[in-house]
């Protein structure tokens, strides 16, 4: 049994016990949190909804693990000759969710 759910802008296929790495959520490490747009639902029997653009009724649960920062991205832009640099660091807030179960 899997679901595609919809959240931060992306897509991500899901199952009970995966551990994904998601944009920021708001709430505590610990705390439960529930996915209401689920855009695709496939159950063990091999019977498949899929929604237009979401599916109701159905809904997706994971507890928040923990709150992060992944690894430094380097812009760094040059005209040459002109002695024009510039170096910028970025590194992206995230939430690493367990999904505990899918409700149909």
């Amino acid at each position: 049994m899997f679901a595609v759910i919809k959240t931060g802008g992306k897509q991500y296929r899901v199952a009970a016990n995966d551990t994904i790495t998601i944009a920021t959520l708001p709430g505590e490490a610990g705390s439960s949190v529930e996915f209401g747009e689920v855009l695709l639902f496939a159950d063990g029997a091999g019977a498949t909804q899929v929604g237009a653009p979401t599916l109701s009724g159905i809904t997706v649960t994971g507890e928040i693990l923990s709150h992060g920062r992944g690894k430094k991205v380097i812009a760094f832009k040059k005209r040459r000759r002109q002695n024009s640099r510039r170096k910028r660091g970025h590194r992206q807030a995230h939430t690493v969710v367990r999904i505990t179960g899918i409700q149909a």
